[in-house]
């Protein structure tokens, strides 16, 4: 039966003078794809992604690559059937009707009664049929367990290419699957995919029959290079420059030109994604700052292990520093050259970490990668359109080491292909959240794109250790599969624990390395390295030049927090210099110091920063701050800076003083770390509020440590410290009651820890070596999992908020910064809202309804945005909902639950 080019594989592209809806041919879409999949495959997939699928499938890399190409054109297949062909929402005529309902009153077309309304999506079907077809033309097959074999792993793979892999299909269903399925019709139905199917493999050349077995690595890569392909050609506006005319009818002639037609315009579409030609130039000898140290270490030993090893995991233990974090970056130089990788992705605790490291990372790519790239921000506060994040950031830091001025081009533009959720991990350069690789190992939607995204990179992991039980678990899968990808890691902690220990044993379990346990070294700094290829483990000569030692002092001050602030600050004050930083437990608190010092002590210069600032505010604050309390700083007079726990995890910052409310010891020594000096200063309110703290047995352990105060060595006493604050004999030091009650609170805490470790285990994706061939493993449902328990495993659940002042303005009084609503559907660019997005925790605005109206709450991308309009009472801006009052001023926004 000749091939019916009828069937349509792309609408939406618009109508001709007669008022009918263009149609892209599906077979002509399928022929894109499989055009840009080569292209792809050339330049996008590194040597070792090329490698790892060649190697799977037992075949030359010239085969391999035919191969893909023809599996990309497969993708669609499923779009031959009548729920999709008849869908009310395809092509009309100038009358409305549907331009394939004349293919359901011709002979061989028709179908059975309730075959247009069976759900099974285009892509369930490409996976149902297709298990069968490859079964037919000989690829390896098996009856009883069809998973393990190479026809079912691609059918299910490119079944996937929607986000999610779909269930095993069992022999019995591949080869009737329209028993279950009639939407996929029979008679001229059944004979148009197998015509499609056909002249694909004609065209693409793709007859050999592979023998090989799909791994796990490379149906990630597999599955990365199907999804992009489709992705790019997708494009409406390309395809309309492919439109085929009237009376083409898709024979072998015509097939042939058209796939010129889609090969010459392929490079274009993979161009245009800004991700070609990045790469790591090959480190100098002279990179590391000086000839003793961890970075020194690293430089010098690091590249024989890699050239003698290959590319692995490098753990940097360390205390939180500018060091400590080039220390990382020089690692990620050398594994990144050994890898041929195209890029790095560094994660981090929070945003606010992210935010504050992007100019040092910046700083880095400048020297260590080659060719161009281009840079987003990702992390919550970015997502929803990341290079509207990227160009705000770079504006707030026009003045400081990166400049916004034309010319620059690591920033995509609003208009980027890579301006989308989905798309945005593929950047050369990512700065954001340890959240963003943990999604990778869950089963939400385009998971396995992450993997693929990450798997031609270097990562780094800052502060590896600070996300407690549930980032630990899914963290320990994360680094499994990075291995099996060979992905090249970096992981940067404060210090080793078992926590640490564990993070190398997952890698070298996802290398399928030994069993034997490994331990990093305790004494700091210190780093060792696990190589991808073996698993096996490598402790170097540690380094020779420990970091300087120092005497942090901790003061414990038992007054209220107010005047144990004032009068601390009193004595800076007096002195006429210095700089100190007050860490407050919530923005209300911070904006409460802040107005108080103000009005107490207006000789002081006072800074805020917390998390409920707009944006573009919240970046131009830290900018500023970055350049005021850099150690090269010349500020002069005293000054202090307020903020929240947000900037626990930044660099760059020095002070004289740290002030903080109390804490769990590892994060009082993360803000212990912008003290500066050989013996810098830590004062813990001991009286500051505890109510918004989650660890009560771990501040209460630290405050039983910390005593009256106390001296700290560091580094050398930070491990022994570490251990102590978790030790059983700290309880031994208390009377009767505080045990009975520390004690209480340790259980609570081990059954939180428990619960959470196991709800993350229960959530994450198998490992790459539990598959055992079933990929819709990746993608699998467990009932009760909502997106609300998601969002409760990576953290609290958080949305955006951004208030709108009347007459639809964006900013008080500033007429040029208007809401603009699209004229037909009433819902805003959501790129417009990026800078004055405000990050809120979900339970701080729950039961607000907002005033956003149907067509907003209906838009994908603001789904998570709150529209507050406020209104002016009493010389303020405000918003008053059944529970809750939202104040905005210029120093944030602040939320009151209503008595």
């Amino acid at each position: 039966m000749p091939l019916d080019s009828r069937l349509w594989g792309k609408g939406r592209l618009g109508m001709n003078a007669r008022g009918v809806h263009h149609t892209h041919p599906l077979i002509c879409h399928l022929l894109d794809t499989a055009a840009v999949a080569e292209v792809v495959w050339d330049e996008l997939l590194t040597a070792h992604q090329r490698a790892m699928v060649a190697g799977a499938l037992q075949v030359p890399d010239q085969q391999a690559r035919a191969l893909a190409a023809f599996w990309a054109g497969l993708h669609d297949i499923g779009k031959i059937s009548v729920p999709f062909q008849l869908h009310r929402d395809g092509p009309k005529d100038a009358d409305g009707k549907l331009l394939a309902q004349e293919l359901g009153g011709e002979q061989g077309y028709g179908f059975a009664a309730g075959a247009a309304q069976d759900r099974q999506s285009h892509e369930a079907a490409a996976h149902w049929w297709l298990a069968g077809a490859l079964k037919e033309i000989g690829y390896p097959s098996s009856k009883r367990r069809p998973q393990s074999r190479l026809s079912h792993a691609v059918a299910q793979l490119l079944g996937g290419h929607g986000g999610r892999y779909h269930p095993v299909v069992y022999d019995k269903d591949s080869r009737c699957p329209l028993a279950r399925h009639p939407g996929l019709g029979a008679g001229s139905w059944e004979e148009q995919r197998r015509s499609h199917f056909r002249e694909v493999r004609r065209v693409t050349g793709a007859e050999l029959v592979p023998q090989g077995r799909m791994t796990p690595g490379a149906a990630v890569v597999l599955t990365g290079l199907v999804v992009l392909s489709d992705w790019l050609a997708s494009i409406p506006e390309e395809i309309r420059t492919r439109l085929r005319g009237e009376g083409w009818a898709g024979t072998p002639a015509e097939l042939d030109t058209y796939w010129q037609v889609a090969r010459a315009a392929a490079p274009r579409l993979v161009q245009q994604t800004d991700l070609l030609g990045t790469g790591f130039a090959r480190p100098g000898p002279d990179q590391w700052v000086s000839e003793t140290g961890l970075g020194a270490s690293i430089a010098r030993q690091l590249p024989d292990l890699v050239t003698e090893h290959g590319p692995g995991l490098v753990v940097v233990t360390a205390p939180p520093s500018q060091d400590r974090t080039e220390a990382a970056l020089q690692a990620a130089a050398v594994l990144g050259h050994a890898a041929n990788a195209r890029g790095l992705f560094y994660a981090l605790p929070t945003g606010s970490a992210a935010d504050s490291h992007m100019a040092q990372v910046h700083a880095f790519a400048e020297q260590a990668l080659t060719g161009p790239w281009r840079s987003l921000l990702l992390h919550s506060s970015s997502r929803l359109k990341p290079a509207e994040a990227a160009e705000q950031w770079a504006r707030a830091h026009a003045v400081g080491e990166v400049s916004a001025e034309p010319g620059e081009e690591w920033a995509p533009t609003a208009n980027s292909w890579l301006n989308s959720h989905h798309r945005a991990l593929l950047a050369a350069l990512g700065t954001g959240t340890v959240d963003e690789l943990l999604q990778a190992v869950m089963p939400v939607q385009f998971n396995v794109m992450r993997l693929f995204a990450f798997s031609g990179k270097v990562v780094v992991v800052d502060e590896a250790h600070a996300r407690g039980a549930w980032g630990q678990k899914l963290m320990l899968r994360f680094l499994e599969w990075a291995a099996a990808l060979r992905i090249p890691v970096v992981l940067a902690a404060m210090a080793a624990d078992k926590s640490v220990d564990a993070m190398l044993a997952a890698y070298r379990r996802g290398a399928a390395g030994g069993k034997e346990p490994v331990v990093q070294p305790r004494r700091l700094p210190a780093w060792s390295f696990v190589d991808a290829q073996s698993g096996g483990a490598h402790l170097p000569r540690q380094p020779a030049g420990a970091v300087r030692a120092r005497k942090l002092n901790i003061e414990v001050a038992d007054g209220a927090p107010d005047d144990e602030i004032q009068a601390t600050l009193g004595l800076l004050v007096a002195s006429g210099s210095g700089r100190a930083i007050i860490y407050r437990s919530t923005p209300t608190e911070a904006i409460h110091t802040f107005r108080q010092l103000t009005q107490h002590l207006p000789s002081l210069d006072v800074t805020l920063v917390h998390e409920q600032m707009r944006n573009k505010d919240r970046w131009q604050r830290l900018a500023a701050c970055r350049s005021a309390f850099s150690p090269r700083s010349g500020v002069c007079g005293p000054s202090v800076l307020v903020t929240t726990p947000m900037l626990e995890h930044v660099r760059g910052l020095q002070f004289d003083l740290v002030i903080s409310g109390p804490a769990p010891f590892a994060g009082l020594l993360a803000r212990a770390a912008h003290a500066a000096g050989d013996q810098p200063r830590l004062v813990v309110l001991r009286a500051d509020d505890k109510s918004h703290l989650d660890d009560a047995a771990l501040v209460q352990r630290t405050d039983v440590l910390l005593g009256e105060g106390r001296t700290v060595s560091l580094p050398e006493e930070l491990p022994l410290l570490l251990d102590e604050v978790y030790g059983d004999e700290l309880i031994d030091r208390l009377g009767e009651a505080a045990a009975r009650e520390l004690q209480q609170l340790d259980n609570r805490r081990t059954v939180h820890e428990r619960r959470a470790s196991g709800t993350a285990g229960w959530l994450a994706v198998p490992g790459p070596w539990e598959l055992d061939g079933d990929f819709g493993l990746l993608s699998r449902d467990h009932p009760g999992m909502e997106p609300e328990l998601l969002s409760s495993v990576l953290g609290e659940e958080m949305v955006h908020v951004v208030c709108i002042y009347p007459a639809r303005l964006l900013e008080d009084g500033v007429r040029e910064q208007k809401l603009m609503l699209d004229s037909k559907k009433k819902r805003p660019k959501p790129g417009q809202l990026v800078p004055y997005l405000i990050p809120v925790p979900k339970r701080l605005v729950d039961g607000v309804a907002g005033d956003a109206n149907a067509a907003w709450r209906s838009m994908a991308a603001l789904k998570t945005v709150l529209r507050l309009n406020l209104t002016s009472e009493n010389g303020e801006w405000v918003h008053t909902g059944a529970k809750h009052r939202f104040c905005m001023s210029e120093l944030g926004l602040i939320i009151e639950q209503l008595p």
